[in-house]
C-alpha cells in the first residue's frame, strides 16, 4: 500500500466517482480557453495549460497502467520525456522552461491522450485485481495530484493573461458581492501539548505525517485574513520603503523587482484596481489581499505589531472548524470580503516547509513526489478560491518559495498572548 494514501480504503465505486469527477473538472476548466491560450508559458514556475492536461494523464499511465496492465499501450512512448516533471527514476524529462515551445503534439492529440488514459483506467477499476488496494490508493493519489494542477492551471493561466495589454478574461466580469469591513480581531488559544498532523481518517500526502505531539505558547489568531484595504494602508505608511520592516533577503527581493504593491495591482484614476481571471477590476477593499510573496507578509505583519502563525498553531486553531468556503467549485475564482479560516487566499505560515519527526518518503519514482523539496520553502495552509475543496483538510501542507507571487496568496495575523 502506498504511504501517501492515510490507510482508509475507498470501494470500486467511490474511486470511480472520484476519478470520473476530478477528470471531468479538468476538462471543464479548459472548455472556454482557444489553443492559442493552451500554449502559454510566462515563467519557468509556470506551465502551459496544455502541458497540465498532459502532465496529470502522465501521471496516471506511468504510476498505475504501465505496473498493473500487462497489455497497457501508450499512444506515443515519447509523451513520457515530454510530460515527466521532476520524477528523475520515472525518466528524462524536457527543460521545465521550455514547456511552452511543445505545439506539437497539438491541444487535440493531447485532449485524444487523455481520453486513452481514462479508458484505460476505467478498464482496470472494472476488473478484479490482486493488487486492488495499492490500484486504488494510487488512483485515489492521482486524483488529488490532478486537483492541485487544476489551481496551478488556472494561477499560471492568470500569470501568462496578465502580460497581454488587452487584459483578457478567464471568466466573464461579475460584481463583486457587498459586503461590509469585518473588524479584526483576535481569539486566545491556550497553547500546551498538541498533536498535529493526518489522523487516518481519509487521504492525506506523505508530508502530512507522522502525526506527531508539538508543544505551542498560549497565542492569538486574527478571526480573518488580511483586507486589501488594511494593505492599502500598509502602503500609504510606507511599508514598501521601510527596510527596518523587512527581512534582508526581502528586502533585496523589494529592490530588485520593484515592488511597491501586491501583483496585479496598479492606480487608476485615484483608485486601486486589481486583475484576475474575471479581469481588470476596481479593488474590493475588503476582500483578503492576495498576491504577497512571504516577504510582503513578514513585512506587512511586523508593521501591523503582529507576526505570522506557525503551521502548528493554524492547525490546532483550524482544526475544529468547519470546512466550508470560497473554493474552486463556488466559481467566484477571486477572494471574497468576510471568510474563516478555509478558502478565498492560502495563508503563509511562519514554519518551514520540512519533515515531520519520523518521516520517511516512499520508495521509488513516487516518493520523489514532495520528500525532496523539503528546504528552503514555507508552509501556507487553508486553500484558496482556486483550491477544489475536496482537497482541504486541517494537516493539509502548501509550500512555496518566500519571493513567489503567481499564487493565491495572502495572510492571517498572529500575536504571542
Amino acid at each position: 500500500m502506498t504511504e501517501h494514501s492515510v490507510r482508509a480504503l475507498r470501494t470500486p465505486n467511490e474511486v470511480t466517482d472520484l476519478y470520473q469527477s476530478v477528470r471531468r473538472q479538468t476538462g471543464a476548466l479548459t472548455e472556454a480557453l482557444l489553443p492559442e491560450d493552451m500554449m502559454l508559458q510566462s515563467m519557468e514556475d509556470a506551465s502551459p495549460a496544455k502541458w497540465h492536461l498532459a502532465h496529470t494523464s502522465w501521471f496516471f499511465e506511468e504510476f498505475i497502467l504501465r505496473r498493473f496492465e500487462a497489455d497497457y499501450s501508450s499512444p506515443d512512448d515519447r509523451f513520457a520525456f515530454l510530460f515527466n516533471s521532476y520524477y528523475v527514476q520515472a525518466g528524462p524529462r524536457h527543460a521545465r522552461d521550455k514547456r511552452g515551445l511543445i505545439s506539437r503534439p497539438g491541444i487535440a492529440a493531447v485532449r485524444d491522450y487523455r481520453d486513452h488514459i481514462d479508458d484505460a483506467v476505467m478498464q482496470l477499476l472494472a476488473q478484479p485485481h490482486g493488487d486492488q488496494e495499492e490500484i486504488h490508493n494510487l488512483i485515489t493519489l492521482g486524483c488529488h495530484h490532478e486537483m492541485q494542477h487544476q489551481e496551478l492551471l488556472l494561477t499560471d493561466l492568470l500569470h501568462g493573461f496578465s502580460y497581454n495589454p488587452l487584459l483578457p478574461t478567464y471568466r466573464d466580469p461579475a460584481p463583486m458581492p457587498l459586503g461590509r469591513e469585518t473588524p479584526l480581531h483576535y481569539t486566545r488559544y491556550p497553547g500546551g501539548v498538541t498533536e498535529i498532523g493526518e489522523t487516518g481518517d481519509g487521504f492525506a500526502f506523505d508530508c502530512e505525517g507522522p502525526r506527531h505531539s508539538v508543544l505551542l505558547a498560549p497565542y492569538k489568531l486574527a478571526n480573518r485574513p488580511v483586507s486589501n484595504r488594511e494593505w492599502i494602508a500598509f502602503i500609504a505608511d510606507g511599508g514598501y520603503d521601510t527596510p527596518t520592516l523587512w527581512l534582508m533577503d526581502g528586502w533585496a527581493s523589494r529592490q530588485n523587482e520593484g515592488w511597491d504593491h501586491p501583483l496585479y495591482w496598479w492606480r487608476q484614476d485615484d483608485e486601486w484596481w486589481s486583475y484576475g481571471l474575471r479581469g481588470p477590476q476596481p479593488l474590493n477593499l475588503d476582500a483578503p489581499v492576495v498576491h504577497v510573496s512571504y516577504y510582503e507578509a513578514d513585512a506587512f505583519a511586523r508593521w501591523a505589531g503582529a507576526r505570522l502563525p506557525t503551521e502548528a498553531e493554524w492547525e490546532a486553531a483550524a482544526r475544529d472548524s468547519n470546512i466550508s468556503g470560497n473554493f474552486l467549485e463556488a466559481g467566484a475564482l477571486r477572494p471574497l470580503p468576510g471568510g474563516g479560516f478555509w478558502g478565498d487566499v492560502w495563508e503563509w505560515t511562519q514554519s518551514p516547509y520540512a519533515a515531520y519527526p519520523g518521516y520517511r518518503p516512499p520508495a521509488g519514482a513516487i516518493g520523489e513526489y514532495n520528500g525532496k523539496f523539503m528546504v528552503n520553502q514555507l508552509v501556507l495552509r487553508g486553500g484558496s478560491c482556486v483550491t477544489p475543496a475536496a482537497q482541504m483538510r486541517a494537516s493539509y501542507r502548501n509550500f512555496f518559495y518566500p519571493h513567489q507571487r503567481w499564487q493565491m496568496m495572502g495572510l492571517r495575523l498572529a500575536q504571542d498572548d
